[in-house]
């Protein structure tokens, strides 16, 4: 039985073949580009390197979710589509158990976390029994981190922790776990297509299967106290017209009145060129012109470009999910720095979120970046958490950021 499968459910992109109990092939990244860049080259270079007949696969497996939302869509639009074309089954594996099968036949207890923001996670509790069978001891669910300690202190065994969520809340584990535990080494702790595979197998075995046309990925939903969290802050807006725009009407007046003959505007494809121009002068790991393009003319992001006499000097780059916004870039061309440009950008983002229904806006930003965390803090941005290691060239952490709308 020959089995394909995708993985596009976290910061991690991953295709793999499986052909009975030999992993014929696996391809994963784990880098700062966006999976409609990243999962279809792939898929056609194993395709190449095995020479596989994609006809002669049985079936296609997917990571259902949960999981990122963007990354859920693309792959299951790529499964779906391949289905389809090929007229084969689809196999939806849940990410979480995808997880734990990295693990497989460890000892212990073991426990998936995947990062799901606001101190929250997906996560789920398995064991492998004598039988080299899973168990499924907690089905796959968004918690608190600080519930999840308590749970797994209530049961008090050894713990095996993996999944992206332990580059975020490593030193919380360390610092509240009462019970053994250890964290899945790098070869292990992020999703793997393989892993997606072989549970798959097992499932197509069993008979749970759909088509093409009636698959669905389980996009990701609220814990209880998130749900309450939103509530809280739709009563607050309607209770309230103060938002962040409100809180800083003075600069932004100002900001406005400093950039006279400015337009900001939706980004079309011809200001790719400009936009990565300006990239390669403010990040050390910049964006090319084809991934600005894509994010321009693909269904996930917004870009926004500041222009002046007939110049693009900034731009914004963000994405909407739900109630939840994600600032994905900003930057100012460095001779029109300090002039207010920034705080525009921002503006004109958190009026469209406000507009889209967002409730929340996270970003991330390098600690040593202080002008910028000065700027999101006037904006109401608070910081809620760090992320080790996050930035490379030079290796720095990064500050999650969250604002109110």
């Amino acid at each position: 039985m020959k089995i394909l499968a995708l993985d596009s459910s976290g910061i991690v992109a991953s295709v793999a073949v499986v052909e009975d109990d030999t992993l014929l092939a696996e391809y994963t990244v784990n880098y700062k580009k966006t999976h409609s860049q990243t999962l279809l080259p792939m898929l056609d270079e194993i395709v190449k390197m095995t020479e596989l007949e994609l006809e002669s696969v049985d079936a296609i497996a997917v990571a259902a979710g949960p999981g990122s939302f963007t990354g859920l869509r693309i792959g299951s639009a790529t499964a779906k589509g391949l289905g389809l074309a090929l007229k084969k089954p689809l196999v939806a594996v849940p990410t979480v158990d995808a997880l734990a099968y990295n693990l497989y036949d460890a000892q212990g207890l073991i426990c998936p976390i995947m990062d799901a923001r606001r101190r929250q996670v997906y996560t789920g509790l398995y064991r492998f029994d004598k039988d080299d069978k899973m168990e499924v001891l907690m089905d796959q669910v968004p918690m608190d981190i600080d519930e999840l300690i308590e749970v797994l202190g209530d049961r008090g065994e050894e713990v095996l922790f993996v999944g992206d969520g332990i580059d975020v809340y490593a030193d919380t584990i360390r610092q509240k776990m009462t019970v053994p535990f250890s964290f899945a080494p790098a070869h292990m702790n992020k999703q793997r297509a393989g892993s997606v595979a072989v549970a798959a197998k097992k499932r197509y075995e069993e008979g749970i299967y759909t088509s093409g046309d009636d698959f669905a990925p389980e996009y990701p939903r609220r814990s209880a106290s998130a749900r309450r969290d939103r509530k809280q802050a739709e009563l607050q807006m309607n209770n309230s017209a103060v938002n962040i725009l409100d809180k800083t009407p003075d600069k932004l007046a100002e900001a406005h009145c400093e950039s006279a003959h400015f337009d900001i505007v939706c980004a079309e494809k011809r200001h790719a060129g400009a936009i990565s121009e300006i990239e390669r002068l403010v990040f050390s790991h910049a964006w090319n012109e084809q991934m600005i393009a894509d994010s321009i003319e693909g269904a996930y992001d917004k870009v926004f470009v500041y222009i002046q006499n007939n110049r693009i000097c900034g731009y914004i780059i963000y994405s909407v999910v739900c109630d939840s916004a994600d600032l994905l870039r900003v930057a100012v061309r460095p001779e029109h720095r300090r002039r207010g440009l920034g705080l525009l950008l921002m503006g004109r983002m958190i009026e469209d979120c406000q507009a889209l229904g967002a409730v929340k806006i996270f970003l991330e930003v390098r600690e040593s970046n202080d002008p910028a965390r000065n700027m999101y803090r006037s904006l109401g941005f608070k910081e809620i958490s760090r992320r080790k290691k996050y930035y490379s060239e030079p290796d720095e952490d990064g500050i999650v950021m969250q604002a109110d709308l």
